[in-house]
């Protein structure tokens, strides 16, 4: 069986539980293709579906639901009737909804999505010590459930287990407040990612990272109109040279939004869906 474990990670926590997850399947004699989405130049290359026989797809979650511009790359797939599986990383808060959106989004696309899981991972917005969730997430514990996510989805992959991903609720929620609450993330982050008029060594990175074109290295500044605020230029700049405004008040009104501690969050667990 060869199967694609395709995935998208700004800030490598994605990346992380990939591994683990092709790691097991390789085990398992699936003959696993690794491909990273998460640059632009990354989603303008060719995808044929009809090069795999199964397909396992990492995202993080952004504002509830998987990223938008991966929503949009999945939309114009044809998965051909093939099976799938799926997984996120999230930093703690909302992420049921992402599950069940996401298994329609596939279902339209033509895949059979067979499995899910969660992975609580250190939050996008932990950069430069704003944000403390999820702080040394994913760790040992969750790296266990990857891997018996990777053996229960290999099964299902390949036909073995016939079943299918099922038992998510339709949430109640209008598509339109949906898109309303991706715009908070700039409430939060009020200076998107900037050196300030400070120099580096203009390596490139940060605009070769970029899901979407949002920064030039040669001015540092992101596009307000582009940048998504996933901290990908700001967590691979090697000159630690771009900024955003200090997250520290938003995270202390985040856990109060939400009556909840940095110590209750990391009790949440990773979780998998059959």
């Amino acid at each position: 069986m060869k199967t694609a474990v395709v995935y998208f990670s700004a800030t490598g926590n994605t990346a992380i539980v990939s591994d683990v997850v092709a790691k097991v399947l390789q085990e398992q004699g699936v003959d696993v293709t690794k491909i990273q989405i998460t640059a632009y130049k990354d989603r303008q290359r060719v995808f044929d579906t009809e090069t795999y026989d199964s397909f396992v797809f990492g995202m993080p979650v952004h504002s509830w639901r998987a990223p938008r511009v991966v929503r949009e790359w999945l939309l114009n797939l044809d998965g051909r009737g093939k099976r799938c599986a799926m997984f996120f990383t999230f930093g703690g808060f909302e992420i049921n909804l992402a599950h069940y959106s996401t298994r329609e989004l596939l279902r339209k696309s033509n895949f059979v999505v067979v499995s899910s899981a969660e992975f609580p991972a250190a939050h996008t917005y932990n950069i430069h010590g704003g944000w403390r969730a999820m702080i040394g997430r994913p760790n040992d514990s969750d790296f266990l459930v990857a891997q018996t996510f990777a053996q229960k989805t290999c099964k299902r992959l390949c036909g073995e287990d016939t079943g299918i991903l099922g038992g998510l609720e339709q949430p109640d929620v209008e598509e339109s407040y949906l898109d309303m609450i991706e715009s908070f993330r700039f409430k939060v982050v009020t200076q998107l990612p900037t050196r300030n008029g400070e120099e580096c060594s203009l390596c490139g990175e940060c605009e070769a990272r970029c899901p979407t074109q949002a920064i030039r290295a040669e001015t540092g500044v992101a596009d307000p109109e582009r940048c998504i605020c996933c901290m990908a230029c700001v967590s691979h700049c090697p000159d630690d040279a771009l900024k955003v405004n200090d997250l520290s008040t938003s995270w202390q009104h985040k856990l109060g939004m939400h009556k909840t501690t940095e110590a209750d969050m990391l009790k949440q667990e990773s979780r998998i869906y059959l």
